[in-house]
């Protein structure tokens, strides 16, 4: 079992939830699910807590009731190797959630996402500290990052 595993707290969406990441991502699956018995602080049969792994990463799903809410103090980060890549999962993940600036979303659960290209530190910490600047404005101005546009305006076209 890995050191530090995060738990996503929901109201009593957690299986439909892990259910959906997994769908999201190709290396993934649910690992277990544990459910509510008889006289148990919810509904008999429905899971309280939902094992999945996403690309070697162990979760938790947990239906622990309250209305508790997610915010953007929390989020994951996906590094994305290409276009295709970055637009695979924006397209997965905003589907029924929220566009954000820069790159950040929230999924139709309101679990904030970093969609990042791999090339973004490159551009934004690069050598060239004009060209870094220009990336910078270029990701500040967009809401889906688009690599193309990120190289160009690193290389002032």
């Amino acid at each position: 079992m890995q050191k530090i595993t995060a738990c996503l707290w929901f109201n009593n969406q957690a299986e439909e939830a892990a259910q959906y990441y997994v769908s999201v991502f190709d290396n993934a699956k649910v690992n277990s699910i544990s459910r509510f018995g008889a006289g148990g602080p919810g509904p008999e049969g429905q899971a309280i807590v939902v094992e999945f792994d996403i690309a070697g990463q162990t979760f938790q799903a947990l239906n622990g009731g309250l209305a508790s809410s997610f915010t953007e103090a929390v989020s994951f980060m996906i590094d994305c190797a290409s276009q295709d890549e970055v637009d695979r999962y924006w397209n997965a993940l905003t589907d029924g959630g929220d566009e954000g600036q820069c790159g950040w979303l929230k999924d139709r659960y309101g679990v904030s996402w970093q969609i990042v290209p791999s090339v973004l530190s490159r551009l934004i910490a690069g050598p060239d500290a004009a060209g870094s600047q220009r990336a910078m404005q270029a990701m500040l101005g967009m809401r889906k990052l688009d690599i193309a546009e990120l190289q160009s305006a690193y290389d002032g076209r």
